[in-house]
């Protein structure tokens, strides 16, 4: 099997040298005949018959026309040269088979017209010998005419096959790269997540700890235990961080078959608002409304990391002494969130912007709340402090 697909490949490719050593088959035998019999002009005329094949496939338009000059050349000097037998059909055969539509269309007239040619030629002879001449004659051109048709139904057939076949291997082709395409859109889209998860785990994580490190190292000198607390806190927040890096790297190494926790949603508020508010941040939170219908997970994930981010930032840029409200709010059409605090707003930090331009959570927030077809505005709020507004509608079906 593998040597037959070997040959057939070598056959495909060197179409000239198989089309070259059929011409040189079929000239040598049909061109001894006329040396032997002392007719070298038969022998020319049958060589111009005969050559062109050799550029059958590579170019079926201008072999073609030269069989068939060398055809009317035969026809006027009424020769009937053996090598005709054997180089019309195949030259029918190849221009319907790999040339235009337009020469297949003209090579089918031209051998229908040529088998006329050849029996009117001697029709007046055929004539003298009565009706049994012209049905002789009759039958001769329907004999060439079925020989022609079928020469010129064969090679459409292999142009129709032909065709087919590049039509598969174009439609692989294209699958192939939209394949790679997809994994690489995939593999883009699963960066971005990473990114987003490293961001809120590892921003918020540190944010804490650098705001009770800070804290500890001014307390330290005037009350000891107030110190020792604040760094009971600082390693809780670090081992809950620890956890969360296992269990995302767990995700990445072994995929769905790694045992991890569930992933937070809205049921973990209030361990989320209990640990901001250890860490030294006064936070006034209102929860209003119950939900029409549950969100998926993924949703309330996002809304859980909405919050967090929202938070992070303002232990990070609000100052010392900001107060922050989160608004938890269930609406007719979804969950509108909303974080505000009284802190220095954008005007402190470049990376408390407007919609568009802010840093790594600001846009990790926006991809999140887009997968779920819902808005997000952050920015000055108009009595001061920073703003951030999240809308996540209902997942309709």
């Amino acid at each position: 099997m593998e040597l037959r697909h070997k040959v057939y490949h070598w056959l495909r490719v060197n179409t000239f040298r198989v089309d070259l050593v059929l011409m040189l088959a079929v000239l040598m035998f049909c061109g001894p005949v006329y040396l032997m019999a002392d007719r070298p002009w038969h022998f020319v005329l049958s060589s111009a018959l005969v050559v062109p094949l050799a550029w059958r496939r590579t170019r079926p338009v201008p072999a073609a026309a030269a069989i068939v000059l060398a055809c009317l050349v035969l026809w006027a000097a009424g020769l009937e040269p053996l090598a005709g037998l054997v180089a019309v059909p195949l030259v029918i055969y190849a221009v319907a088979a790999y040339g235009p539509a337009w020469a297949s269309r003209t090579v089918l007239g031209l051998g229908l017209l040529g088998g006329v040619l050849l029996t009117t030629r001697n029709l007046s002879s055929a004539a003298e010998t009565g009706v049994l001449g012209l049905t002789i004659s009759a039958v001769y051109t329907v004999l060439i005419w079925m020989l022609v048709l079928f020469s010129w139904t064969l090679g459409d057939l292999t142009r129709v096959r032909r065709q087919q076949l590049q039509t598969l291997a174009d439609r692989a082709r294209r699958l192939e790269i939209e394949h790679r395409q997809e994994r690489s859109l995939a593999a883009a889209d699963e960066r971005a997540h990473i990114a987003r998860e490293m961001h809120d785990i590892v921003a918020h994580s540190l944010s804490v700890i650098i705001t009770q490190s800070d804290g500890a190292r001014y307390a330290a000198a005037a009350n000891p235990a107030v110190a020792t607390e604040t760094l009971a806190t600082v390693a809780a927040t670090a081992r809950t961080s620890l956890a969360e890096m296992r269990r995302l790297l767990g995700v990445l190494r072994h995929g769905d078959e790694s045992t991890t926790r569930p992933l937070p949603g809205l049921a973990d508020l209030d361990e989320l608002f209990l640990g901001f508010r250890a860490a030294g941040l006064p936070l006034a939170v209102e929860r209003s409304g119950s939900p029409r219908r549950t969100l998926p997970a993924g949703a309330e994930l996002t809304a859980y990391r909405v919050l967090q981010e929202s938070l992070t930032n303002v232990l990070k840029h609000a100052g010392p002494l900001a107060r922050a409200r989160a608004s938890v709010r269930w609406q007719q059409r979804g969950l509108q969130i909303e974080v505000h605090d009284d802190g220095r707003g954008a005007s402190a930090d470049p990376v408390q912007t407007g919609p568009g331009q802010g840093g790594n959570g600001l846009r990790g927030m926006r991809e999140r709340i887009n997968l779920y077809d819902g808005s997000l505005a952050a920015g000055p709020a108009a009595g001061g402090g920073f703003q951030v507004s999240a809308f996540l509608p209902y997942t309709e079906a």
